[in-house]
């Protein structure tokens, strides 16, 4: 398809809302062009009118009507400019937003396989490169292929020849850019696909300088730099080599065009068919139909990017989430019970990669289930299917005695809450991270909040209270501190089933005994589900599962499995041998 039609077919809808800046754009923009193809005439009219000897006063309105209409393009062009960024970007704008969400919406199998640093790349750099080119479309391209054709018709309008030259002219001209364009553009699509795939690199090794650099690894990373940049080098001197097809053969094609005009021209001048005016005229305008060729050619490399960047965000859009979102129902008010159902789970389709097995439980509303099992038995796995960041492959999970599947979205993302190892705060400030950006919460809520979670003196004596901008990635704050406004989080949100992900590990003795009173808190009224690699961490559950290899090999009440001599929990108990869950 051609690029042209691709991107009109994916900004028509985001243009809908700018219909009326729209309408005024081309306003400016035909008005522009008009007043620059009639001032050329005024000119042919001048030096005519000067060589035969026309009134002063009919030269003088010739001349202030020149300065007039010249001034007034000027005007019209700047202000065309100006609205047609201000379109640019306001649809494209919205295109990132939505392309954002689609994304977010899109399961974690997808987001496995791309890094931060790619996603932003497709969805800042493919959108600006549409926007840039946007902008200067309707200006530059759209603009200068009506004056093109104007000055055509107005060369036929001189005499057939000088308009069948010129009409040879521009067609060559174009055509041949569409063709080379048609070309460059899939080396442009692995240019920007190799850009993508070296920020993507580049933000890994970012975020992982410490471990790099602590554990010798520089030279390997230098190495796999300047390897990715000895790829991408040879592509973009490709795509380079595409526009540079377009400038070269658009001056060739000027001059043919130049020197065929001319040539056609030459005998009506010697045999008086056309005046001195005329013969200006001509020459005025194959100057003038040069620069809007030479202005469309110089946009045909933003084309052929745009048209890369094209393929690149509809294969976003036509990304589907394995995890599709078409449940209605709410869950029930309190605490939600659990029910695994024969539940199999597996990463990928591979039968050797079977996370969890045959898992069936059930936990009643407002009793708490303590997880315990070797690192990669499951146990997170466990909490990512709670909260349905993947469907079993086999079996149903219930929660609230509703198939997860059938469960509203946004209500199932407040009725289920979890808090993991590794907290994410946002560049923002403490009220944005604890309320995800939701204004309608007020601040007595969230005090009362901080307060009962013991951190609420710690807030009050930051110099702006709630409104302390954090950094991201929990800059700013130290590990217990960032736990501790994640679980405010919860505590905001009310849920009947509450996920503990090892949320205790990374603190301070002092830090933990907070958390210890807040989750105690937290769990009263509530169902829980209590993910540990220490036994302590579990001494508050009711039940206990423990898992090896994806399946469970014990299960059911703390006390009953701890007064059992023969339980491995008993055993663990005994022993105290936490590495075992290690």
């Amino acid at each position: 398809m051609i690029p042209v039609r691709a991107y009109w077919r994916l900004l028509r809808k985001y243009l809908l809302p700018l219909r009326a800046r729209v309408v005024v754009l081309f306003v400016l923009l035909f008005t522009g062009i008009a007043f620059q193809v009639i001032n050329p005439q005024l000119i042919r009219s001048f030096i005519d009118g000067a060589t035969t000897g026309a009134e002063l006063s009919e030269l003088t309105a010739l001349a202030a009507g020149f300065v007039l209409l010249a001034v007034g393009h000027q005007v019209m062009s700047v202000a065309a400019t100006y609205f047609a960024a201000q379109i640019g970007w306001s649809a494209t704008n919205e295109m990132r937003v939505e392309l954002t969400g689609h994304l977010l919406d899109l399961d974690l199998s997808f987001h496995k396989t791309k890094t931060p640093g790619e996603l932003i790349e497709r969805i800042d750099g493919d959108v600006t490169t549409l926007s840039n080119f946007f902008s200067a479309f309707v200006v530059q391209v759209m603009g200068n292929l009506v004056l093109v054709i104007a000055i055509v018709v107005l060369m036929w309008r001189e005499h057939p020849l000088i308009g069948l030259g010129m009409t040879v002219f521009a067609g060559v001209a174009m055509a041949f850019m569409v063709k080379i364009q048609a070309i460059a553009i899939p080396w442009w699509r692995e240019v920007r696909a190799k850009r993508a795939a070296f920020f993507g690199f580049l933000g890994e090794q970012l975020g992982g300088t410490e471990d790099i650099r602590a554990n010798g690894a520089v030279p390997y990373m230098m190495h796999r730099f300047t390897a990715m940049h000895r790829e991408w080098l040879p592509l973009e001197v490709r795509g380079r080599f595409g526009f540079s097809l377009l400038w070269s053969s658009s001056i060739a094609v000027y001059v043919f065009g130049l020197a065929l005009v001319f040539a056609l021209g030459a005998p009506l001048v010697r045999d008086g068919a056309m005046t001195i005016g005329a013969v200006y005229l001509v020459f005025h305008y194959t100057e003038m139909i040069r620069h809007p060729i030479d202005q469309i050619r110089t946009q045909m490399e933003d084309l052929q990017k745009a048209g890369a960047g094209i393929s690149r965000i509809e294969e976003l859009f036509a990304t589907t989430t394995h995890l599709p979102e078409t449940g209605t129902r709410p869950l029930p008010a309190g605490a939600l019970a659990v029910e695994f159902d024969g539940v199999d789970f597996a990463y990928r389709d591979d039968a050797d990669e079977i996370v969890l097995e045959d898992l069936d439980l059930r936990l009643e509303p407002g009793r708490h289930l303590g997880i315990l099992g070797r690192t990669g038995s499951g146990k997170s796995t466990l909490a990512r299917l709670l909260t349905r960041l993947y469907d079993p492959v086999d079996g149903a999970l219930r929660i609230g005695g509703m198939d997860l599947r059938e469960v509203e979205r946004e209500n199932r993302r407040a009725r289920v809450g979890m808090v993991t190892q590794e907290v994410q705060l946002f560049r923002a400030t403490i009220r944005d991270n604890l309320t995800f950006f939701d204004a309608t919460v007020p601040d007595t809520e969230l005090w009362r909040v901080l307060d009962e979670l013991g951190i609420g003196e710690w807030i009050r004596s930051l110099p702006k209270g709630l409104d302390t901008m954090l950094e991201s990635g929990s800059g700013g704050v130290s590990a217990g501190q960032a736990q501790l406004l994640a679980f405010a989080r919860i505590f905001l949100r009310d849920p009947g089933l509450v996920i503990l992900d090892e949320a205790s590990s990374r603190l301070d003795p002092a830090t933990e005994v907070l958390i210890e009173r807040a989750v105690d808190r937290l769990l009263q009224g509530r169902t829980g589900v209590i993910i540990a690699h220490r036994l302590a961490t579990v001494e508050r559950a009711d039940d206990i599962l423990i898992l090896d290899r994806g399946r469970m090999v014990e299960y059911g009440p703390r006390r009953d499995l701890a007064a059992d001599p023969a339980s491995r929990f008993s055993s663990l108990l005994r022993t105290g041998m936490e590495e075992l869950l290690a």
